[in-house]
């Protein structure tokens, strides 16, 4: 993988692509809108909250229940996610092998980068032992100017590895997601697997500029060690 012609580094997303989070997160979210007053189903939940900083939504929730979000309210978020990732998180089939697989490939040349906030992105590799891999190559779009979609977390992870984010390949699941890595100047592998309402359908990744799309994280060590594909 790390000869000529292949990628110098992969940065993977956390939510939804090394960890199976998206339903527990948005569960609890969701528990909190009904307490506000807002019966939202699970399915537009996903689709008004999955991929994105909820810090950078708090509108949407203020234009459907009236409410102000506050820091506090934040907080109680935070807290109420964690404890229930904590008790039941578990990592995405295949993730963990591939993960593995990758790093020995590219000699380690591997980095998550997260929209979401640091703690949370330690607390999830923790709990699904891939902390020490990812050790000291953890970013969060919440510690940048601008999170995803903006592209600021992608380029802060290939600046820390010191490689040319047009050389790097990027594994996300949403919209906001591919349209960061896109905008990083990255190949973005789009991944989502059948019949699952946390991630976002082919035909919007493929859209928002993914080259390949992929549905088992088993199929991703010989996606990523194809040679760049010539652009221009």
């Amino acid at each position: 993988m790390s000869g000529p012609g292949s990628f110098d580094a992969v940065l993977f997303d956390c939510d939804g692509v090394l960890v199976d989070s998206e339903s527990i997160t948005n569960g609890v979210l969701r528990s909190m809108l009904h307490e506000l007053g807002w019966q939202v189903s699970a399915a537009d939940c996903f689709r008004l909250f999955v991929g994105r900083a909820l810090r950078d939504e708090t509108a949407v929730i203020t234009a459907h229940t009236g409410f102000e979000v506050t820091d506090d309210w934040l907080s109680e978020f935070r807290h109420r996610r964690n404890e229930a990732l904590a008790a039941s998180l578990e990592p995405i089939p295949g993730a963990v092998a591939a993960v593995h697989e990758i790093s020995a490939a590219t000699g380690g040349m591997i980095a998550c980068a997260s929209g979401a906030d640091l703690g949370k992105v330690m607390l999830q590799l923790r709990k699904v032992g891939l902390d020490g891999i990812f050790a000291g190559r953890m970013f969060s779009g919440m510690d940048q100017p601008r999170s995803k979609p903006a592209p600021d977390v992608y380029l802060a992870a290939a600046a820390a590895l010191g490689v040319d984010p047009a050389r790097a390949a990027v594994v996300e699941d949403t919209v906001p997601g591919v349209t960061a890595g896109v905008a990083a100047g990255a190949t973005v592998f789009g991944f989502c697997p059948p019949d699952s309402l946390a991630h976002h359908p082919p035909e919007a990744l493929l859209g928002a500029g993914a080259t390949h799309v992929f549905t088992a994280m088993a199929d991703l060590p010989a996606l990523v060690g194809r040679p760049v594909r010539a652009t221009g």
